[in-house]
């Protein structure tokens, strides 16, 4: 996995994959899109929509040929709306990925003096690297609308009532480990922690820390991350992925399809901005990729950002694949596919995986970035 270091140099980068994956309109016939050729491709391709099923050729009951009363329904209700663009979620504006979340309001008995605004006006903007954005929406490249993710989650329980109370936050679950009482909460969904919406990339830890901070919440340790992954509320054995014990990279979003153009040049973070297309997909998009908690989408969409304790000092953890991952995927004891195109960078991405990449020292200030790393907070229980 290729990494870029902002004000700093990075390791060599790897060309991107890109496929359009979308799912059925939950009214109509399912419809496959043609494969994008950036983001102005798929801007084109989302304005269409599935034609409306007409009387000729539906399924009929046997009682004088009538319209089965579902599909009458069908019929009587004319054809779906349009989907939305799904390049209307990237956010082109400060202002639009500012209203993305929300901070905490901390009060004069706690003796914080909070410069919030300035702070998250100079960290957030669209404007290149040195910016926490959604990646460059000039390259971008997303291909699910929020009308479809949101209707594939439209039967999942995303936070009950007593999760919400015991976490004190939208959009977080307690996790526990067999025998024990739940000791902390972790979000949802990878930052800003929104169903449907897109996650944020160009995140340093140092400013992710502070982010989360401002919402009452801290960055996730790697142990927390990884029990929220393998673990089972009901106490049974761990899995190996969130989804299972065996690979799917289906699952998950992480298996886009190479693009001819353009070549990612991530040497350093102005060739990565320019070159590199961020080719995320709504959060909560792959109903499956699911950990028994509930938590949505850590293998795929995005690398995150976490702590890791060692002693005294407080350091960062990077793991987690992103949407390209098919290029480099291997299972544990198990031969690299023949599908894998990097085999010298191949690496598991099971729940446990422990690597070690871009380690840097909070105190001393970490740094790193890169067009397909974003983070998740964590939140201690009293």
């Amino acid at each position: 996995m290729s990494f870029v270091t902002w004000r700093r140099t990075s390791l060599s980068g790897c060309a991107l994959l890109a496929a359009v994956v979308l799912a059925c309109h939950p009214t109509g016939p399912s419809e496959t899109r043609p494969e994008s050729e950036g983001g102005a491709a798929a801007r084109a391709a989302a304005g269409r929509t599935t034609p409306a099923p007409t009387e000729a050729g539906l399924s009929t009951t046997t009682d004088g040929g009538r319209l089965d009363a579902t599909v009458r329904a069908a019929v009587d209700a004319g054809p779906p709306p349009p989907l939305s663009d799904p390049m209307s979620l990237h956010a082109d504006s400060r202002d639009g990925l500012l209203a993305l979340f929300s901070i905490r309001k901390f009060t004069e008995q706690e003796g914080k003096v909070v410069m919030a605004d300035s702070f998250l006006r100079g960290a957030f903007g669209t404007d290149g690297p040195g910016k926490i954005s959604q990646g460059n929406k000039a390259l971008a490249v997303h291909t699910i609308a929020k009308e479809q993710c949101l209707a594939g989650l439209k039967d999942v329980v995303l936070q009950t009532p007593e999760q919400k109370e015991l976490c004190g936050a939208e959009n977080m679950v307690p996790v526990w480990t067999k025998g024990k009482k739940a000791w902390f909460c972790i979000d949802i969904f990878e930052f800003p922690n929104k169903a449907c919406e897109l996650p944020v990339v160009w995140a340093p830890p140092t400013w992710d820390k502070k982010i989360c901070e401002l919402q009452g919440k801290r960055l996730c340790s790697d142990i927390e991350w990884n029990i929220s992954c393998r673990g089972d509320p009901e106490g049974g054995p761990d899995r190996r992925y969130a989804y299972g014990d065996t690979l799917d990279l289906d699952a998950c979003h992480t298996n886009r399809v190479r693009r001819a153009t353009p070549a990612c040049r991530a040497k350093d973070a102005k060739t990565a901005w320019e070159t590199c297309a961020t080719e995320t997909e709504p959060s909560g998009a792959y109903p499956r990729c699911r950990s028994r908690f509930g938590v949505f989408d850590q293998h795929g969409n995005v690398a995150e950002v976490m702590m890791r304790r060692e002693g005294e000092k407080v350091l960062t953890q990077l793991k987690g694949s992103a949407w390209f991952y098919r290029d480099l995927a291997r299972e544990p004891d198990k031969p690299i596919p023949e599908t894998t195109k990097d085999k010298n960078g191949a690496y598991p991405d099971h729940c446990n995986f422990d690597p070690r990449w871009h380690v840097e020292d909070y105190e001393k200030g970490a740094w790193h970035v890169n067009y397909h790393l974003g983070f998740r907070c964590c939140k201690s229980i009293p």
